[in-house]
């Protein structure tokens, strides 16, 4: 597919950030060869895993550390921090990775087939278009230059802008550079607006103040903004099983201790707890027994296919599959229970 190919080809020019995994792996699992299957009982099996730099990407993966909970399934993580979802998705397809986490608006790689989904994560509401002060509305965007990572939420919240507005991606002039870039191109001037998410925009604002947010994901009701968890199209059954309890019962830890989620990713991310917790503002957890609720009644499904439907809308997507040819949404509840 034509777009599948520019797109990917556009996030692959992206840098991945120079920013180290913190001690969350042993010195012995730093090696870049692929890890093998699940492994007998009592053998340590490696596991490596991406991240992006938020509360989002990284509070699972922290708990889960501080908690031994890698090490009661037999893991050993060594993780790997990346700007965005879709160089993740390039890394599982270039056997650099086994695991990984994406936003909302990469979910088109795993409906291409280009991923499986393992676990959802969160609702979040981190995504805005913002504008360089006297633009006041999406349609003060038209003819404007507009930066924005490609192929990721900030993409996602753009069109949904667009699209709700009246306006299509061809009435301005779209930019794609990395989230890094779109953060120092903001702040010159050198573009008229941007399609980006917290907490990058806090960055942002620290130096712009008088920035102006335009449109939000909030902003489209009825609509669901899940962030998950995925693997390779092919991933070892017993590994992915193995992996997904792991993030079950980070996900519980978290749910039941939100501010020491907080404390404990801001370790992982070497950031000031304060603007961790801003981050976390703008995302809904869930409990594991409301995904896998939600998993079982179609619900989660329901997210995923309005996204997919909006893809096919954005020409990201040729068409809208089912849901369960790529979320793995059985699986997950199996895990529970168990």
């Amino acid at each position: 597919m034509r777009i599948l190919r520019r797109a990917l080809l556009a996030v692959s020019a992206v840098t991945v950030l120079s920013l180290s995994a913190t001690a969350c792996s042993s010195a012995s699992s730093a090696s870049s060869a692929p890890s093998g299957p699940s492994g007998a009982a009592g053998k340590t099996v490696k596991v490596r895993f991406g991240y992006i730099s938020d509360y989002n990407g990284a509070s699972l993966l922290a708990i889960a550390d501080r908690q031994g909970l890698w090490k009661q399934q037999g893991l050993d993580p060594e993780l790997k921090v990346f700007t965005n979802g879709p160089l993740q998705v390039q890394a599982l397809g270039a056997g650099d990775l086994d695991f990984g986490y994406i936003g909302p608006g990469a979910l088109w790689l795993p409906a291409s087939g280009k991923a499986k989904v393992v676990a959802i994560d969160t609702l979040t509401y981190a995504d805005h278009v913002i504008a360089q002060p006297g633009i006041a509305s999406v349609k003060d965007l038209k003819g404007k230059k507009v930066g924005v990572p490609a192929g990721t939420s900030g993409e996602m919240v753009l069109n949904l802008a667009l699209q709700q507005a009246g306006l299509s991606p061809s009435d301005v002039q779209k930019v794609p550079m990395d989230p890094a870039t779109v953060v120092s191109a903001f702040v010159g001037g050198q573009i008229d607006a941007a399609g980006i998410w917290y907490p990058l925009i806090d960055s942002i604002k620290a130096k712009k103040p008088d920035l102006v947010e335009i449109a939000g994901t909030k902003d489209f009701t009825g609509r669901a903004f899940p962030t998950a968890f995925v693997s390779g199209p092919k991933t070892d059954a017993g590994l992915s099983e193995k992996v997904v309890k792991v993030l079950q019962a980070a996900n519980d830890w978290r749910a039941a201790h939100p501010d020491e989620s907080v404390t404990e990713a801001a370790a992982l991310l070497k950031l000031d707890p304060a603007k961790v917790k801003a981050d976390a503002a703008n995302v809904q957890t869930l409990s594991t027994a409301d995904l896998v609720a939600r998993t079982k009644d179609g619900t989660v499904d329901g997210w995923l296919k309005g996204l997919g439907d909006f893809f096919v809308s954005t020409g990201q997507l040729k068409n809208s599959p089912a849901p369960s040819e790529y979320y793995a949404g059985d699986a997950y509840a199996k895990a529970y229970g168990k």
